[in-house]
């Protein structure tokens, strides 16, 4: 193994951003944008502290149970010889084992826990074991490797396409650094450099050719060499990402194989070279993960052509291929991107593409500082992501339709199990998300209860204090408090939904009108600071006891979506601050998908404390389909009810409409709607 080149100062993950802060490091280049290390963010929300408490007590053990009952921890003491048996499961399968180790590290440093330490330790010395002498890492072929499970390919290397050998390193290299943080103990990040120097030995230039079917390593080596400093991992993460447009052959397989979707090279973004590519295609996760590594090889190595390529697909997505909810990947059959306004109701919209999407858009505001990628964040963090778990932490979606009959609902876990330790390691990560730091401004993204130290403007120990009932109450307010007097920028984030436009991109936009403007004061004098790239921003000598308060309306909106998505044609939705809605059945006489919304239908909204954890609910007159006895439709008056489209079926497993037709004429045929028909 190669000696570590650095010491180790103030590492903190974040959103999948592993960084230092102010202290030197080896890693000259990096994002303008600096995220503020989310151990310096205490969540006190009402939304997402509970939410991250049952995480940590409910999730993550929950999660490691599950690896150990389905034979994933065993899959290591096999190849250890700490046991016989054959290999269990998926040959991808050792990724959820990292995941979930990554997740527990995360919660380990906000909440130390000697009794999940000693677990982790004890875990991560069977994977130790597990690591051949060379520093081979994969226990699909190590268990056995003259009958390695399908796909594996029957010798190391040997069908990359199918085999996912490196996504499993790429999660073990985030799970190892997160580790390091937590306790900073070397022994799992010993044995991640031991395979990564391994991998620089056998891939690149003059090496081995090739390229992983599913992108993760090259977040996992670029996270290597932030801790390390040893730019040869960053060289492979390039390698790695420059070696898609080039056919290198592969297996191929017949038209009934299950691996036959690896033929695809649009399935694996492998059509076109990733800096000629402008469209997102194929496999939705794979996708985000390899925009999300372009972004990290293009700030860490100074390439501006890879953020010209990644702006180019973030155009694409946002203005083409998002969901409402910040949902992406519409079809079921290669969890995939469809063509340009291909966005039926009855989504595939995997949880792991949402995560994804919000690792993408956080990477890209640490490159650019605009509020738009904020935007998008917040959406997915408050519908398409989170509506992936239930509120009691143990049950899981793995797609997210926006459009349901009677009978889908979340489940325990998964075969192929990427979405519940995906959640596991996202969660704890939020702090995060809520501010970004340059030498001379602060950065608030989001509006979440919490308090921070915070260094900027030269000046050590700025508190940032939040107090806020967002996303329920527009209402916020800022305490800042320098431990001296210091001269810096406040950003605050206003919403793009609040400047009535609905989401970058124009995919998406409000029916309705809205002349309420966000108000801003400062120590409770009314202010007009200038608005660039969707931040406010003061600029002053900031002291102890200042206060910065935000006034945002939260009106009910109604949005459409551009004309060529066909599925919403003649439909709208609803949308409260960043909450999309949904309409349940459990809530409208049993229907949900028979439900039509005029534009002129009174709606109110209200706070439900009793109601799946509390939640703002919509209320109003709206109206049903009928049909009569002899074929005719007929459209009744009904009261109407709606909840956070994030909060369904925590209640049943009922009908779920998030786009409801806004005339008669709208109407689609029920037979042809929603997932589970």
């Amino acid at each position: 193994m190669k000696k570590l080149t650095l010491k180790i100062i103030g590492l903190f993950v974040l959103t999948g951003v592993l960084a230092f802060s102010q202290g030197g490091s080896a890693v000259k280049k990096d994002y303008p944008i600096r995220p503020v290390d989310f151990t310096k963010v205490q969540i006190t929300d009402v939304f997402w502290a509970p939410k991250m408490k049952t995480n940590r007590l409910v999730t993550i053990p929950f999660a490691m149970k599950k690896n150990e009952e389905t034979g994933r921890v065993d899959n290591f003491r096999k190849a250890a010889g700490l046991m016989k048996g054959a290999f269990q499961g998926k040959r991808y399968n050792d990724s959820d084992v990292y995941k979930v180790i990554e997740g527990a590290s995360y919660s380990l440093l906000l909440h130390p826990d000697p009794k999940l330490k000693k677990e982790l330790d004890d875990l991560i010395k069977i994977i130790g074991a597990a690591q051949e002498p060379d520093g081979y890492l994969y226990t699909a072929r190590t268990v056995d490797p003259k009958n390695p499970p399908p796909g594996a390919g029957p010798e190391r290397w040997s069908n990359l396409r199918v085999s996912h050998e490196l996504y499993c390193a790429g999660h073990m290299y985030e799970a190892a650094a997160a580790h390091f943080q937590a306790t900073g103990d070397r022994s799992f990040l010993a044995v991640a450099t031991k395979n990564a120097d391994f991998l620089v030995r056998t891939f690149g230039p003059g090496k081995r050719r090739g390229f992983p079917g599913h992108q993760e390593i090259e977040i996992g080596l670029s996270k290597l060499y932030r801790i390390t400093g040893e730019r040869s991992y960053l060289d492979l993460a390039k390698f790695f990402l420059d070696e898609r447009g080039r056919d290198f052959g592969g297996t191929k397989h017949g038209p009934d194989d299950p691996f036959a979707v690896y033929d695809s090279d649009e399935y694996l973004q492998n059509h076109k070279p990733v800096l000629e590519q402008d469209e997102a295609v194929g496999h939705a996760v794979r996708a985000m993960y390899m925009y999300a590594g372009m972004a990290d090889v293009a700030a860490l190595g100074g390439y501006p052509e890879y953020v010209r390529a990644i702006d180019r697909l973030w155009e694409n997505v946002v203005g083409k291929k998002m969901y409402l909810t910040g949902g992406v990947g519409s079809r079921d059959a290669d969890e995939g991107f469809g063509e340009n306004y291909e966005l039926p109701n009855a989504a595939y919209a995997e949880t792991c593409a949402a995560i994804g999407n919000a690792l993408w858009n956080q990477r890209l505001f640490l490159l650019h500082g605009d509020a738009n990628y904020i935007d998008v964040l917040e959406r997915v963090m408050y519908n398409g992501l989170i509506s992936g778990v239930s509120l009691d932490g143990t049950l899981f979606f793995y797609q997210n339709p926006l459009e349901s009959a009677d009978g889908y609902g979340r489940s325990p876990w998964f075969e192929v199990a990427c979405c519940p330790p995906n959640i596991a390691r996202f969660l704890p990560s939020i702090p995060g998300y809520v501010y970004g730091v340059t030498d001379d401004t602060l950065y608030v993204n989001l509006f979440v209860s919490s308090s921070a130290k915070i260094d900027v403007g030269g000046k050590k120990d700025v508190e940032v204090i939040q107090q806020t009932r967002y996303p329920w109450d527009g209402s916020v307010k800022i305490g800042i408090n320098p431990a001296r007097i210091a001269d810096f920028t406040l950003a605050v984030r206003i919403p793009g939904w609040a400047r009535n436009v609905p989401g970058p991109g124009g995919l998406y936009r409000f029916s309705d009108k809205n002349d309420q403007a966000v108000v801003v004061r400062l120590n409770n004098k009314l202010v007009t600071p200038p608005i660039e790239k969707g931040y406010a921003l003061i600029k002053r000598t900031w002291r102890t006891g200042d206060i910065v308060s935000l006034s945002i309306p939260m009106p009910i909106r109604r949005v459409v979506a551009d004309d060529r998505v066909k599925a919403d044609a003649g439909m709208a939705a609803l949308e409260r601050g960043p909450i999309v809605f949904c309409a349940e059945g459990v809530d409208n006489g049993g229907d949900a998908l028979d439900i039509v919304l005029p534009d002129d239908a009174r709606l109110q909204s209200f706070f439900r404390p009793d109601l799946v954890g509390g939640i703002e609910i919509i209320r109003g007159q709206a109206a049903a389909v009928v049909v009569s006895k002899d074929g005719k439709i007929e459209v009744r008056p009904r009261a109407f009810y709606a909840v956070p489209y994030f909060s369904w079926a925590n209640r049943g497993d009922g009908e779920m409409a998030v786009w409801f037709p806004r005339t008669e004429a709208a109407i689609q045929p029920r037979k042809d709607r929603g997932k589970g028909d």
